[in-house]
């Protein structure tokens, strides 16, 4: 007599299983997977970035006169602008930490995301203490016949501070939510940028630098993040939810664009020789960099992190 084990029938809603009886071989989709190297060269195209900048705006001439020749023309706008920006560089440090502080607690303890919380916090700080780091061991800028300060201020410390706290609310609130806070946090961080030019505390090139250190950390601190947590970190796409819409993506766009056509147009302002027609070309062609920087990180991180959580449909 032969005896038969019977199996029980499977069950089509068993992940890992099919109706046939035979193992699913591609595993279960879950946010971030299968787009870890966008993330990773993401986080290497910040660095090199970081790179090229310090060593184009710090070690070359024509950096140098550009970087400097912007901070020397603000001037021109140190009457209401200048006052306006200096209330928002003094309020700075405690507008940030406040916006934060509220994003991530409330998300924290309401939605108890303690992981992605630590995760974020963690990248924050370790932003900003890279940032102070890179401005002690990073050498001052020869002399390259550049009337300029020898003292190193690259990164911003102060855009820094203000970037890393939009990206962890940005990292903390769910992926319907991550369009606008995307724009708003980096209208903050770019109006941030603006201010110290403005004030002639940094150079445009030292915010950009800023940007890329925040990106640098928050962009692996985000992929961890979409990986802890798989429950809350999807999405059905652009325009489910008005904080989702596409305006927020058009928006930043279209500031860039009109950055970018106000810095073609500054540059062609200036005379054979880089003689100036205008007295502040290098001042409109510095804030249209920080500008198109600042949104264009704006627009990659909201795509990038939209591709890592958009539900895929099953196969």
């Amino acid at each position: 007599m032969s005896f038969r084990q019977e199996r029980a029938p499977l069950d089509p809603s068993v992940p890992g299983e099919r109706p046939g009886g035979t193992p699913d071989a591609r595993p279960e989709w879950s946010p971030g997977k299968g787009t870890g190297a966008y993330f990773v060269a993401a986080t290497l195209a910040c660095v090199a970035a970081l790179a090229a900048t310090y060593f184009f705006f710090v070690r070359t001439t024509t950096g140098q006169f550009i970087d400097e020749s912007a901070l020397v023309e603000a001037v021109q706008l140190s009457g209401t602008a200048g006052k306006a920006a200096t209330k928002l560089l003094d309020w700075l440090p405690t507008i940030s930490v406040v916006i934060a502080s509220i994003v991530v607690v409330f998300v924290t303890i309401l939605r108890r995301r303690w992981s992605a919380a630590g995760i974020a916090i963690a990248a924050c700080l370790g932003a900003n203490l890279a940032t102070q780091i890179l401005k002690d061991l990073l050498p001052v800028r020869p002399y390259r016949g550049v009337q300029t300060l020898e003292l190193n201020s690259l990164p911003s410390g102060h855009t820094t501070i203000a970037a890393s706290a939009a990206a962890a609310v940005f990292l903390m609130v769910a992926p319907r939510w991550r369009p606008l806070a995307g724009y708003l946090g980096g209208s903050f961080a770019v109006a941030t940028g603006v201010s110290t030019l403005i004030n002639q505390w940094h150079r445009p090139a030292d915010v950009v630098a800023a940007f890329l250190v925040v990106g640098a950390f928050m962009i692996p601190a985000g992929w961890l993040i979409l990986r802890r947590g798989p429950s809350w970190n999807v999405w059905n796409g652009y325009n489910e939810h008005w904080a989702s819409a596409r305006l927020w993506v058009a928006l930043p766009v279209l500031t860039g664009l009109v950055a970018a056509g106000v810095a073609a147009y500054a540059l062609l302002s200036l005379g054979p020789g880089g003689q100036e027609i205008s007295t502040i070309s290098y001042f409109w062609a510095g804030t249209s960099l920080i500008v198109i920087a600042g949104y264009l990180a704006t627009v990659a991180s909201i795509w990038l992190f939209g591709v890592a959580t958009r539900r895929r449909a099953p196969n």
